[in-house]
């Protein structure tokens, strides 16, 4: 079938219009980094400085959950799909619903006869 939708100019696509989706982008290497990180204890367990009368050891954890939002924030913007790929993506999904439907209505319609 012929589709209207195409993507955009430059894009990976596949023979029917749709955009080619990969998750394999080196950015998502930037996530091991809130993991990693608090697994070093060496480098924070300790007591001194205090803030609040926290030892250094809880409130730098709180840190922590800071870096594991600040890293994900990062990685979901320079991953994410630009709003010419986003369409396409819906058009191709759009396109694949219709093409059931209208497998299921001729299957229907052969059944009836």
């Amino acid at each position: 079938m012929a589709s209207a939708a195409t993507p955009p100019a430059g894009t990976p696509g596949r023979a029917d219009g749709a955009p080619v989706r990969s998750d394999r982008s080196p950015w998502n290497w930037l996530l091991l980094v809130p993991i990693v990180v608090p697994l070093l204890i060496p480098l924070f367990n300790r007591v001194e400085p205090t803030l609040f009368g926290w030892p250094f050891f809880y409130w730098v954890q709180l840190l922590f959950v800071g870096l594991g939002v600040l890293t994900t924030v990062i990685v979901y913007r320079a991953t994410r799909r630009s709003p010419g790929d986003q369409a396409a993506a819906r058009a191709a999904i759009a396109r694949d619903a219709q093409d059931v439907r209208d497998a299921r209505d001729a299957t229907t319609r052969n059944g009836e006869r």
